[in-house]
């Protein structure tokens, strides 16, 4: 499923590797960790005023057609006042502008809102999570973007054509080989009808995904609570990691199918720093090539040792 070529530059050694299905590669330099790009993490500052705080919420932001916005517990649903897609949503979690950690029902909560509000558009939908200003959030206030398109992003396109070719060919659904690889690996973190692991070929630091027994968003509901289970683990692992900002995508197919199996990637992102350095640069903006510096077999180490520690 996967290649690895070692690189020889000077005295370090590099890793090429490349997911065969979708030729999507990377480099991974470990390295480059030397460079600490991260700076210690301080809460944002608390603005004059945000749209999404209560008091702004329910008259700033724009109401769905029938004059409502989608509520459930704190959370609060509406259209994107600036969409890039033919279906844009916004779904503020919590009533607090910043949030350190999160309970289960607020997560959960807001991912129904989208649910909720996904099921009025048609076409290829993704949930998607900025999370702070380093990982491109233009409001610090916790929120989640809905959008559904008529054509999927080239992510989750490259897997639904490339899903497709490898059932003709081998007659097997590709999500259910790829969690039969990877569980016996050590880049696998956790669950088993709801697979969470390190991927092998990282699109950004520390990339994890979790791949799910469904194909379109319609299916999954019944799968929510032991999804955010596992969403909060892997935020806890990113902060006992000293990273606080991540960016997270939930892919789904335009309906229910036999060949693509809908899937999560997220990504940790640096700390939100005075200078303004980011952890992305030409490589991965313009290359599409990422270069990363946590191998995934150390995000895995990583994760069983806290694990372990935890059941102490």
């Amino acid at each position: 499923m996967f290649t690895v070529t070692e690189i020889i530059s000077g005295k370090h050694i590099l890793q090429m590797r490349e997911e065969l299905l979708t030729g999507m590669r990377c480099k991974i330099s470990p390295e480059r960790l030397n460079r600490r790009l991260d700076e210690a993490f301080q809460p944002p500052s608390p603005p004059d005023f945000c749209p999404f705080c209560p008091g702004g919420i329910q008259t700033v932001t724009p109401t769905f057609s029938d004059g409502n916005r989608i509520c459930i517990g704190d959370s609060v649903t509406f259209p994107n006042l600036f969409p890039f897609a033919a279906w844009h949503t916004v779904t503020v979690v919590t009533r607090d502008h910043y949030r350190e950690e999160f309970s289960h029902s607020e997560i959960r909560d807001a991912f129904l809102g989208q649910i909720t509000s996904l099921q009025k558009a048609s076409g290829y939908k993704s949930i998607n999570w900025n999370y702070l200003p380093s990982a491109g959030a233009s409001i610090a206030h916790p929120h989640l973007q809905g959008m559904a398109d008529r054509r999927p992003s080239p992510l989750p396109e490259k897997y639904l054509r490339s899903g497709f070719a490898y059932a003709l060919r081998t007659g097997e659904k590709y999500g259910d080989d790829l969690r039969n690889h990877e569980q016996k690996t050590p880049r696998y973190l956790l669950g088993n009808e709801l697979f969470w692991y390190a991927h092998f070929v990282p699109l950004g630091e520390r990339e994890i995904r979790c791949i799910m027994p469904i194909s379109c968003i319609e299916e999954f509901e019944p799968f929510i609570d032991d999804f955010v289970d596992g969403l909060l683990a892997m935020i806890r692992l990113y902060r006992s990691l000293g990273t606080h900002a991540f960016n997270l995508s939930l892919f789904f197919d335009r309906k229910k199918g036999r060949h693509f199996s809908a899937f999560c990637s997220m990504i940790s992102r640096i700390n939100p720093n005075s200078s303004s350095t980011s952890d992305t640069a030409f490589m991965e903006r313009l290359h599409l090539e990422p270069v990363i510096l946590t191998p995934p077999e150390e995000v895995g180490r990583i994760f069983q040792n806290k694990r372990m520690q935890s059941l102490e």
